[in-house]
């Protein structure tokens, strides 16, 4: 018995997934570390071929209120954080050159 506990301890564990990884623009941080971020994507329709424009909007949490309207940014899947937040800020890829 005592081989088989330390067998099975010694068996790597299963390997996570890559978490899921999107990269939009932030449309809104005037939430308390929270931000708003537009994922734009572009599809084919299936009859007239002609490719579409469609986005959706994520809520993202920001734990340094980092991220400002207009920047782009990725964010990654994470646990549930609220009513609507499913998604982490990873990093900021590009900063807005706006002047606000």
């Amino acid at each position: 018995m005592a081989s088989e506990a330390t067998a099975s301890a010694a068996t790597p564990a299963k390997e996570r997934r890559a978490r899921q990884e999107l990269i939009g623009v932030v449309t809104s941080s005037k939430m308390h570390k929270t931000i708003v971020v537009k994922v734009a994507r572009t599809v084919q329709h299936a009859k007239y071929l002609r490719v579409i424009r469609s986005s959706k909007k994520y809520y993202a949490h920001d734990e340094r209120n980092e991220a400002k309207p207009g920047d782009t940014v990725r964010i990654v899947a994470s646990r549930p954080l609220s009513r609507l937040k499913r998604w982490r800020l990873a990093e900021i890829v590009a900063r807005s050159t706006r002047v606000a």
